[in-house]
């Protein structure tokens, strides 16, 4: 992949971050991504590191950074930056895990027929969703990770929430879309579909109305991200997406 085409990724992927945070708090070499609304919210209060820092200083910047909250949580996005500051952090406690930035280099498909929807549409099946994947946890902290989805409105030029619906009305699956026409990039996230409605493609209806609209934007540089240790990115590479980078990330708590 050419470096400037990475290089828009990455700008991409740090602008998201601090577009979506309350708070923005700059130090060398990256900065943290702060919202007091959603303290459960590991998404919305962070660390990301994309330039060139001290290692050794991570895990004390972290604390003073994050020390008012339960978590932990610092992305890395340069692979040499992450090499040296893996020790420091582990040696505080940190877990290292890697996720895959994906690139859309298949063909454009056509309109999957999923729609643009509201947050008060999707409060529901996210609620579900959230006490499926995370079980044991507080109904406060689930509320903040639904919630969390108003701060998203901030994240792009162009932010769309996207649901495939049953033929009885039900919201099946949905996807967010943010969109930067004017640097000609497109971000993905939060695919999910609803437990009772799995493997029956509306994942694909969302997904390939997400790129059909990017498309429609200009925006020629599509991409999502992936746990590298979980199963979506096969299913993303079938779909037309292939890894063009890595982002670390550390987590504690």
């Amino acid at each position: 992949m050419p470096d400037a085409e990475l290089r828009r990724i990455h700008e991409s992927f740090s602008g998201f971050h601090r577009r979506q945070a309350d708070r923005v708090v700059a130090f060398p070499g990256g900065f943290a991504a702060l919202d007091d609304r959603y303290t459960h919210s590991r998404g919305n209060n962070h660390l990301v590191v994309d330039g060139a820092t001290d290692p050794e200083a991570l895990p004390a910047r972290a604390e003073e950074l994050l020390g008012h909250l339960a978590h932990r949580l610092v992305f890395v996005v340069d692979d040499e930056v992450a090499a040296a500051s893996r020790g420091p952090l582990e040696r505080a406690g940190y877990s290292h895990a890697a996720m895959y930035l994906m690139r859309h280099t298949g063909p454009v498909p056509a309109h999957g027929g999923a729609r643009q929807v509201g947050l008060e549409e999707l409060r529901a099946p996210a609620t579900e969703a959230w006490h499926r994947f995370a079980p044991g946890v507080s109904d406060e902290e689930v509320h903040q990770l639904v919630e969390r989805r108003r701060a998203r409105l901030g994240a792009a030029d162009d932010v769309r929430f996207l649901a495939s619906y049953t033929e009885d009305g039900e919201v099946a699956s949905w996807v967010d879309l943010y969109l930067d026409p004017a640097a000609g990039t497109a971000r993905i996230e939060d695919l999910v579909t609803a437990e009772a409605h799995l493997g029956r493609g509306h994942a694909g209806r969302v997904l390939d109305t997400a790129l059909h609209l990017a498309a429609e934007a200009g925006c020629d540089l599509r991409f999502l991200s992936a746990n590298k240790e979980k199963w979506p990115h096969r299913w993303y590479g079938r779909k037309g997406f292939v890894v063009v980078d890595t982002v670390h990330t550390f987590e504690r708590g």
